[in-house]
């Protein structure tokens, strides 16, 4: 079968996306390939046509459960031959599922990488046509990314280990230069050919926030998607808790996902907002990866993550289906001390030796300091992550907070030689936040017990709230007149602070007034009422099928169902996303429900 046929019976699809086609090419020539390509451009399909249209079968590394079921369960609704192999099946399932392959049953078979390495299926492997191997999330095979996973470093190994080694592609939506040079190596991929389409994501509106209450940050961001899904990142499982009680105590619909919770839960929880059931998922980092749900209109980071990696490919959940979506980090001074204290404390974990530990912490710290970067940034915010990743970016995107704020100048000299002062008098051994404290007159326990309060800089700044004080003290950070210790967070001066101090320097600010709203809601279709039903239908049938609603059609076919309203199959299956099966399963459905509409209309 030809490429374009089979993405189109399949697939529904009349064309490749950009970089798909490339990728897919390449693979059935049967050269190795890297693709880097964010989350949201169809990785899957550049490797799911090359398997249709390869004999034998395609092995997927996975490294999630969720991710293996989320992805077959797909395959199967669009009339693929598919399977796992994981931990999650019964022995009794294992050996069924293994039994089927063995008879040629799977076209793709999705395994972790730790099945790899049993001895059950080396002896499958080295018998069965595997025609490609494919390695998703690959960048966990670097450990000089966030997310390594030693097992992957197996798979070369393994490749190498069959009869004949099959062609491999390696494909990733987060990896630095660095990481992609280790993804190479440790794969040692075959003169492989290259992909990096961009990690541009052009329907994310990206957001960062220093409130002073995070919980009515996030309140007016969810009040604005009260009807969407979203996902809320939180730090620890203490917050987690905390905020999903808030949001459900104001009537949100919203659970919680955290690593603390029994293994049932987990997955319960998981299945009702994939389902659609639950609007809003509270959770840890433990939650996410490989949840291939499309329709999240937002991803809010409660807490600032530990490295831009995590970040990218966090916020990244939001607005897979090409619709708008907003990403916004809520961001405090507490979010660095937190993630300081959770890198060294996974390092006591490590396994390597003492010099490898620390290596480790150093690259992870210096990772830390470039995420803290990017949340005191003035500059546009696609742009910091756009060049953090290795890509040229224009100053201004326009679809960003920063690009689309206000702003106002402010003569703060006096304000900083005050600051600068404030902070030598008390030893340059103190945070942001005691130094603000003194500044605007507090006469918190700490400073009366450290007899701040008789400091000649105590109360200088009462005129200026909290918020005004520590933008200045950012400010300062940002311009290089102050530095802040990576442990401690103690506030020092910089050489240059003496030019504003003693050497008349003017210093002019340039402020961000009230933060924008998020862009314009999704494309509305031509009929909401009709829209709002064909979503109905959906959910019905996904229900009776067991499957989120998002595998039966997307919200963008649906919505090229209310723009040109298909009469008959033929009509419906020019429409983008239906393909030959899932025509025979819902096309009579979808139809009748668009007959009846116009009918009444």
């Amino acid at each position: 079968m030809e490429p374009l046929s089979a993405l189109k019976k399949y697939f529904g699809y009349d064309a490749f996306r950009p970089g798909q086609e490339a990728v897919v090419n390449h693979l059935l020539q049967g050269r190795d390939v890297l693709a880097v390509m964010p989350t949201g451009a169809g990785k899957s399909i550049c490797y799911q046509i090359p398997a249709l249209c390869m004999d034998g079968i395609t092995l997927v590394v996975s490294p999630l459960i969720s991710l293996m079921k989320d992805q077959v369960e797909s395959l199967i609704q669009v009339g693929v031959p598919a399977a796992y192999l994981n931990s999650s099946l019964t022995e009794r399932q294992f050996s069924l599922a293994l039994r089927n392959a063995k008879l040629g049953k799977y076209k793709l078979i999705y395994v972790a990488p730790e099945r790899l390495e049993t001895d059950s299926f080396l002896s499958f492997a080295r018998q069965a046509p595997i025609s490609m191997i494919t390695v998703d999330e690959a960048h966990c095979i670097s450990q000089w990314g966030p997310e390594f996973r030693p097992s992957y470093l197996s798979i070369a190994q393994f490749a190498r280990s069959l009869p004949r080694r099959p062609v491999v592609g390696a494909f990733t939506a987060t990896a630095t230069p660095q990481v992609r040079e280790d993804i190479l190596r440790q794969l040692q991929l075959d003169e492989p050919f290259q992909l990096v389409s961009g990690f541009d994501r052009p329907n994310l509106f990206w957001s960062v926030q220093h409130p002073r209450s995070k919980r009515e940050g996030l309140l007016d961001l969810v009040r604005q998607h009260r009807q969407d899904s979203g996902i809320v990142y939180c730090s620890t499982r203490k917050t987690v808790e905390e905020v999903c009680q808030f949001l459900q105590e104001r009537n949100f619909s919203a659970t919680r996902y955290h690593a603390g919770l029994e293994p049932e839960e987990r997955q319960v929880n998981q299945e009702q907002f994939v389902y659609g059931n639950i609007r809003i998922m509270v959770a840890t980092n433990a939650f996410g990866m490989g949840i291939d749900k499309p329709d999240v209109r937002f991803v809010v980071h409660y807490n600032m993550p530990k490295d831009m990696e995590s970040y990218y490919q966090e916020s990244g959940r939001a607005g897979r289906d090409g619709d708008k979506a907003h990403c916004l980090l809520l961001y405090s001074p507490a979010d660095v001390r937190t993630n300081q204290y959770l890198i060294e404390s996974s390092a006591e974990d490590d396994e390597t030796d003492e010099a490898q530990r620390a290596l480790r912490i150093q690259q992870d710290l210096l990772r830390l300091s470039r995420m803290r970067d990017y949340c005191h940034t003035q500059r546009c915010l696609r742009g910091h992550i756009l060049r953090y990743f290795g890509e040229s970016a224009p100053d201004y995107c326009g679809a960003c907070e920063n690009c689309l704020s206000s702003y106002e100048s402010v003569d703060i000299t006096i304000d900083t030689q005050k600051i600068l002062s404030c902070i030598k008098r008390t030893g340059e051994r103190f945070g942001s936040t005691l130094i603000t404290d003194i500044l605007r007159g507090q006469r918190t326990e700490r400073i009366l017990q450290q007899g701040f309060d008789t400091l000649s800089t105590f109360g200088l700044l009462s005129h200026l709230s909290e918020d005004a004080v520590q933008q200045r003290i950012r400010w300062l950070l940002g311009q290089g007149y102050l530095r802040q210790d990576k442990t401690y967070f103690s506030l020092a001066l910089e050489p240059k602070a003496r030019e504003v101090l003693f050497g008349g320097k003017q210093l002019t600010a340039a402020f961000k007034l009230a933060p924008v709203q998020q862009l314009a809601a999704p494309e509305t279709p031509v009929s909401a009422d009709l829209f709002q039903r064909l979503r109905a239908l959906r959910q019905r049938l996904a229900a009776r099928s067991g499957v989120p609603a998002y595998v039966i059609f997307s919200d963008q076919t649906l919505r090229e169902m209310c723009r040109r309203l298909p009469k008959d199959e033929g009509d419906l299956l020019q429409i983008s996303g239906v393909g030959e099966q899932k025509l025979r399963k819902y096309g009579r459905d979808f139809l009748a429900a668009i007959a009846e509409w116009s009918q009444e209309d």
